[in-house]
C-alpha cells in the first residue's frame, strides 16, 4: 500500500470512527459540531499510539509493554471524556436527573463507549499498520536476495568468459602456426562467438536460437584445428527459436565432453549431444566416451560443476532435473527445464 493509499485507509476509518460514535452516543444533529475538538483528539490519540508506539514497541516484539501503554492510554483518554471527569475538570456540577446513585452503573457509559470506539479503531489501524510493516519487511528481503543472487550470477558467468576466450585463441594459434586456409574461417567464427559473449550474454536471458547457434560454432573451431574427421553427432530440435534460456549455460558440459572423451587419440571415442526445446520445456542432453586412461583431471568446462548447478538453482529453482551418469566407458549427461510460466 502506498503513502497515498494509507492515508486514504485512515481518512475512512476515522469517519466511520465518528459515525458509530454519533449513532451510538447520540441523536443530536450538534453533536458534530460540538464534538469536534473531542474527535481530533482522538485521532492525536490513535496517531501517537500507531505511528510511536507500534514501532517502537509492537513491531520489535516487545508485546506485554506495547498492550499495557496502549491501555493505559486508551483508558485514560476514555476516562477523561466521560461526563463525571469533564464535570471535575471544567468545574461543572454533574447533570441532574436519572436514575439515583445507588441504581447507577459502577461504569459510567460514556466512559464504555470512548472505551469501545477508540480500542476497535485502535485495533483496525494497528492490523493495517502491522500488516503493512510486515510487506515492507518481506519486500525488503526479496530485494536484498534478488541483489544477492544477481552479484553471484555476474560471478559465475565472468568465470566463463576467459575460459572460451583461452580455448578459442590456442585453436586459432594451432591454425596460424600450421598456416592452414582455415583460419580466416576460424578468425571469423571466433569473431561470432565473442560477439554473442560480450554483448548477447549481458542479458539474464537469450534466445535458445542463439544459444544453439554458439554451441555449434564451438564445435566448428574445435574440428577446425585438424583435419581429421571427429565422431561428433549433434541434434537440435528447436521449435522455437525465440523461446529463453540462460546464456552460456550448456557449453560447460560440452567443454567437459571434449576435454575429456580425448576424441582425437582414442578410436572408438565418441560424442553425442541433442538439444529439444518448445515452449514448454527444454531438454539437453550429452554423452561422451571415456578413454581407458583418463587424461587430465578437471573440473567441468573449467569452472566445475558446482558452478553449473547454482545458476541452474538460482535461474531455475525446482523447475530443473540434472542427472549425471558415468560408468567404464561413458560419461552422460541430461537436463530438463521446465519454462511454464517463465520467460
Amino acid at each position: 500500500m502506498d503513502r497515498t493509499k494509507r492515508y486514504l485507509f485512515h481518512v475512512a476509518l476515522w469517519l466511520a470512527v465518528w459515525l458509530m460514535a454519533w449513532l451510538l452516543m447520540t441523536d443530536d444533529v450538534q453533536f458534530i459540531r460540538k464534538n469536534i475538538p473531542t474527535f481530533l483528539l482522538q485521532i492525536v490519540v490513535i496517531a501517537v499510539l500507531i505511528y510511536y508506539t507500534a514501532p517502537a514497541l509492537l513491531f520489535k516484539k516487545k508485546y506485554t509493554s506495547f498492550i499495557m501503554i496502549s491501555l493505559v492510554v486508551i483508558v485514560t483518554f476514555a476516562a477523561i471524556n466521560s461526563e463525571p471527569f469533564k464535570g471535575i475538570i471544567t468545574g461543572q456540577p454533574p447533570r441532574l436527573g436519572g436514575p439515583p446513585p445507588a441504581m447507577r452503573p459502577r461504569v459510567p457509559p460514556q466512559f464504555l463507549i470512548h472505551f469501545l470506539i477508540l480500542s476497535i479503531a485502535y485495533v483496525l489501524a494497528t492490523f493495517v499498520e502491522t500488516f503493512l510493516f510486515a510487506q515492507k519487511k518481506e519486500e525488503e528481503t526479496i530485494r536484498n536476495k534478488n541483489e544477492n543472487l544477481q552479484t553471484e550470477l555476474k560471478l559465475l558467468k565472468s568465470q566463463i568468459n576467459p575460459h572460451f576466450l583461452f580455448n578459442s585463441l590456442n585453436n586459432i594459434y594451432a591454425l596460424s602456426v600450421t598456416n592452414s586456409d582455415k583460419t580466416q574461417q576460424g578468425i571469423s567464427t571466433l569473431s561470432n562467438m565473442l560477439r554473442y559473449v560480450l554483448y548477447e550474454c549481458e542479458q539474464a536471458y537469450v534466445p535458445i536460437g542463439k544459444e544453439v547457434n554458439y554451441i555449434k560454432d564451438y564445435l566448428a573451431m574445435y574440428v577446425l584445428k585438424s583435419s581429421k574427421t571427429y565422431p561428433i553427432h549433434s541434434e537440435f530440435q528447436i521449435k522455437n527459436e525465440a523461446v529463453q534460456v540462460a546464456p552460456m549455460l550448456f557449453i560447460p558440459f560440452v567443454e567437459n565432453a571434449l576435454k575429456h572423451g580425448n576424441l582425437e587419440k582414442i578410436s572408438e571415442a565418441f560424442l553425442k549431444i541433442t538439444i529439444f526445446s518448445d515452449d514448454k520445456k527444454i531438454d539437453f542432453a550429452i554423452e561422451n566416451s571415456i578413454p581407458k586412461e583418463p587424461v587430465e583431471k578437471d573440473k567441468i568446462g573449467g569452472i566445475g560443476l558446482e558452478n553449473v548447478k547454482k545458476r541452474l538453482e538460482i535461474l531455475y529453482p525446482k523447475r530443473h532435473t540434472l542427472k549425471i551418469n558415468k560408468d567404464l566407458t561413458t560419461f552422460k549427461v541430461q537436463l530438463h527445464i521446465d519454462l511454464n510460466g517463465n520467460h
